[in-house]
């Protein structure tokens, strides 16, 4: 399984010299699957790229799968090149909320005044599954959902393929509960023994104090996370809209001093755009 980070910034994409190392494109992750499945995550402005990419490719079917509907994670799908294509087919899987969700926020997005093209538009053959079930298959990869804690709901998700496991829980809160969302030891419970926890860690303690209801962890609270289910590399993600490179290291760089005091066995690393994980 390979996870390729096409966006990991939060909220708004950015751009300028202080965000340079670690990119400013919003929420996409590719995964592919030893048989090269293609699983696309989120649509945010990340997802343009990789759409440059599938189109150079010689890639025909493609699965999107979404956590949540805020705009950060949504906005890059007008310009995702393959949909004006007739050669792909979209298997939109129905996570997380009801049947139609992915269809009807798909079609907002695109609905004018949003966007000069519409949806009936797309020229990509667009195939929705009605359901989301606790586990599903995804070729060789089994995608399990959690729900996360964040305003409105959303799904977090597990990919497992031959005894590796991928946990990516962006836009979740590990210190305050939202409706529908799930207590820190559900967390635990659920990346236990991960060999990758990709995880929201958008706020500084400082910074928490003033948006702990916005749906976003402290990047220390997401340590103990890891601390505690035993995972064995940790990506930090949902980056800051103002968190300049230099402040993304010092993060990163806190968290090692941590796990080396600790003697812990983790690896931690800032995710930055086109960065990618072999497991």
């Amino acid at each position: 399984m390979e996870i390729t980070c096409w966006g990991s910034r939060g909220s708004i994409p950015v751009s300028g010299k202080a965000y340079l190392k670690y990119g400013g494109d919003t929420t996409s992750l590719e995964i592919r699957t030893k048989n090269n499945d293609i699983i696309a995550v989120d649509a945010g402005t990340g997802i343009r790229r990789f759409g440059n990419k599938l189109a150079e490719e010689n890639v025909t079917n493609v699965n999107f799968i979404f956590t949540h509907a805020h705009w950060d994670h949504l906005m890059g799908f007008p310009f995702f090149k393959p949909l004006y294509s007739k050669r792909f087919s979209f298997r939109m899987h129905g996570c997380p909320f009801h049947s139609q969700f992915v269809e009807s926020i798909l079609a907002t997005v695109m609905a004018p005044p949003n966007f000069p093209v519409k949806y009936d538009d797309v020229k990509a053959q667009m195939i929705y599954e009605k359901a989301c079930p606790q586990r599903f298959d995804i070729g060789s990869v089994v995608v399990t959902p959690i729900p996360i804690n964040h305003p409105n709901g959303g799904s977090g998700y597990k990919f497992d393929e031959d005894g590796k496991t991928c946990v990516f829980l962006t836009d979740n809160v590990l210190g305050y509960l939202h409706p529908g969302g799930r207590k820190f030891k559900d967390y635990v419970e659920f990346a236990a023994g991960a060999d990758l926890l990709i995880h929201d860690s958008e706020y500084t303690p400082e910074e928490y104090k003033t948006f702990i209801e916005w749906g976003h962890s402290v990047y220390t609270d997401v340590l103990q996370l890891a601390r505690e289910a035993g995972v064995k590399k940790l990506g930090l993600f949902h980056i800051n809209q103002e968190r300049t490179d230099e402040q993304m290291d010092d993060m990163v760089d806190t968290c090692r001093q941590y796990i080396a005091e600790q003697g812990l066995n983790i690896e931690c690393v800032g995710v930055a755009s086109d960065m990618k994980f072999e497991l």
